[in-house]
């Protein structure tokens, strides 16, 4: 099933747990395609960067969408972000959102070729007495969550245009880079379907000798992070039986939109030995609908959370994890809300045997929804495009060296270590293009 590449010990990690974990795995090669929100030659690309405006410090993953459409990206870790609109739409507000700031709306200047300085206020919390009564109980608050959800999110067939980055890192140094344009059909959030995804357009790279034998391939690919949704997919972390597993605490209020959003800290009680997790939701109010979600698995198993996660290795290569987070955000429109953002950070420490030195391995993807519109369809345009949800992407180095590559889709801008991956990935590629044609040597 795998392709052997040079000397490399092959290490497979799944991104999920339960039912998503899988050995079965495929290597993918996509080609493009078009893809409905993308069908003007004629765009804008603006730049800029989120930051509060008290401390001037980056915001980080906040939502920005052009006003009257559903176009729209978020912000890096660096606050920045990039978003392409069609030039007809110039005139048109950007509107930034973020929990714990105030909705922001932004006229465009005249000179779009300027970096967007976009500053946020935060938001002065206002006690909701009835609410804080009415739930009392955080875990009760927790099952109204999920029991509201028909209510409270999209109940219609949706098709996402989203942007799929992947990293392995080797401590601080970038190994692989894989990122895509993706369709997800989205099915609706009253029934049990799975989601399904088509490849767009992809590009991939792995630079074996910085694995230093010990290749690591990411099962799963964009599925990794759309299963963290955490409304379509409670399974994976909430059940009615896993819910007595948890204690569950009122954290401090926050805002979003100028809403209260309940802030329920989650953590599984001391006498439970099964890999369960802890971390954060963030609740609405008004609706009781989750807005965001941030959670971690509680490493107090190792050998199960290998078995959860390590699919594939050598006997001679022992691994313990060090990190397994994930984080899920969604947006609001017209009253319901719909899935938006998310992203899975894995640490593993490796060690080979008769080896003096264990290695710290980094994986991670994160997935943001950058068009959507309503679908009648029940299923994918295309049968060919549709890939398995445990997949392994494979290296194509198409597209590296091409600066228009993604054309007027979206992305997640890079931050600085990607920007340098990304850099010297094309250096080497021309570096290994001019040594084919005998141009790099006399």
């Amino acid at each position: 099933m795998f392709k052997t590449v040079c000397q490399n010990t092959i290490i497979e990690i799944a991104m999920r747990t339960i039912n998503l974990v899988c050995s079965v795995c495929a290597l993918l090669l996509m080609g493009t395609t078009t893809n409905f929100a993308q069908q003007s030659n004629e765009f804008i690309e603006l730049k800029g960067k989120v930051i509060d405006a008290e401390t001037n410090e980056k915001i980080v993953q906040a939502t920005i969408t052009l006003a009257g459409t559903n176009l729209s990206t978020v912000s890096n870790l660096e606050g920045k972000f990039s978003l392409k609109i069609p030039e007809s739409k110039k005139q048109e507000q950007l509107i930034i959102e973020a929990i714990g700031f105030k909705k922001q709306s932004f006229t465009l200047p005249d000179n779009l070729e300027k970096l967007l300085r976009i500053e946020m206020d935060t938001n002065v919390i206002t006690l909701d007495a009835a609410n804080i009564v009415a739930y009392s109980d955080p875990k009760e608050l927790v099952k109204r969550v999920f029991k509201n959800r028909e209510k409270n999110y999209l109940n219609n067939q949706t098709l996402m245009t989203a942007f799929y980055r992947e990293t392995i890192k080797k401590r601080s140094k970038n190994a692989s880079l894989a990122e895509a344009v993706v369709n997800i059909y989205k099915q609706p959030y009253d029934n049990n379907l799975k989601d399904k995804i088509e490849m767009i357009r992809s590009r991939k790279n792995t630079d074996y000798s910085r694995l230093d034998t010990i290749a690591l391939k990411l099962q799963g690919g964009p599925f990794s992070t759309l299963f963290v949704d955490v409304v379509k997919y409670p399974e994976y972390i909430f059940t009615p039986a896993t819910l007595n597993a948890y204690n569950f605490n009122f954290g401090n209020l926050t805002e979003i939109n100028g809403e209260n959003v309940f802030v329920v800290q989650f953590k599984q009680r001391p006498e439970v030995l099964t890999p369960l997790y802890e971390g954060n939701l963030y609740i609405a109010a008004s609706s009781l609908a989750l807005v965001k979600a941030t959670y971690s698995l509680k490493l107090v198993n190792v050998k199960e959370v290998n078995e959860m996660f390590v699919k594939s290795k050598p006997a001679s290569v022992k691994i313990k994890p060090r990190n397994i987070s994930y984080e899920v955000n969604y947006r609001e429109k017209n009253g319901r809300w719909l899935y938006g953002y998310s992203k899975a950070d894995l640490s593993f420490e490796v060690k080979k045997q008769r080896r003096l030195f264990k290695s710290i391995y980094t994986l991670s993807c994160e997935m943001a929804v950058t068009d959507w519109k309503l679908s009648n369809s029940l299923t994918s345009g295309n049968e060919e495009r549709k890939i398995d949800q445990y997949i392994i992407m494979a290296d194509q180095n198409i597209g590296f060296g091409d600066p228009d590559f993604w054309g007027e889709y979206n992305v997640i801008e890079p931050e600085k270590s990607i920007e340098s991956a990304i850099k010297k990935i094309k250096r080497k590629l021309d570096k290994d293009e001019k040594s084919s044609t005998g141009l790099g040597s006399r």
